[in-house]
């Protein structure tokens, strides 16, 4: 599993979705955990889950800096986990948010109005000389964007990191576009 990174090197990665008790501290005792072993974290999202008493925590993680496994056992000795999923990329759908402002004259906002309607982008404020816009999508559809906005003047630029979730298998997508099949699939 690679992934591109923005200063050029292609990085090894793997993905967690970790399931927590919603509680104060277990962000914390995750971030420490990591720090404390050396394992490298590329991006992290943590938001509530589908039931309110737990929390989702997605990472996409170094495994040149430890072994996936390794991190998945360590992760279990912590007492507010409730489960682990290893993401394969290929069979998980992945989406990430981006930010960005970026300096805009006149002449330029034709342009900027062009690359966001390419890459399905929003517009979300214009100023007098810079425009603000919003991207979510698969992380290198944003790394794409970026590397484009690149040939003007970022004045801000943030990213979300991933989130992520295993792909339906096609029989539950079947089920679930056409709820009246009552589990019947062709």
């Amino acid at each position: 599993m690679t992934a591109f990174n923005p200063h050029g090197k292609s990085l090894n990665h793997g993905i967690l979705s970790v399931l927590v008790q919603n509680r104060p501290g277990v962000l914390a005792r995750v971030a420490s955990l990591f720090a404390r072993r050396g394992y490298n974290i590329f991006s992290l999202a943590v938001a509530p889950a589908e039931d309110e008493s737990q929390s989702r925590i997605t990472m996409v993680v170094d495994l040149e800096s430890a072994p996936l496994d390794q991190m998945v056992k360590q992760l279990f000795k912590l007492v507010d986990v409730v489960k682990i999923s290893e993401l394969d990329p290929r069979r998980s759908i992945e989406r990430e948010l981006l930010l960005a402002t970026v300096e805009a004259d006149t002449d330029q906002r034709s342009e900027i109005v062009e690359l966001v309607k390419i890459f399905e982008a929003k517009i979300l404020a214009v100023g007098s000389d810079a425009v603000t816009m919003s991207l979510e999508g698969h992380p290198d559809k944003l790394d794409d964007f970026e590397e484009l906005l690149d040939s003007y003047a970022i004045v801000e630029l943030q990213r979300t990191g991933r989130v992520a979730l295993p792909k339906l298998d096609r029989a539950t997508r079947l089920r679930a576009a056409n709820p009246n099949q009552k589990g019947q699939v062709s």
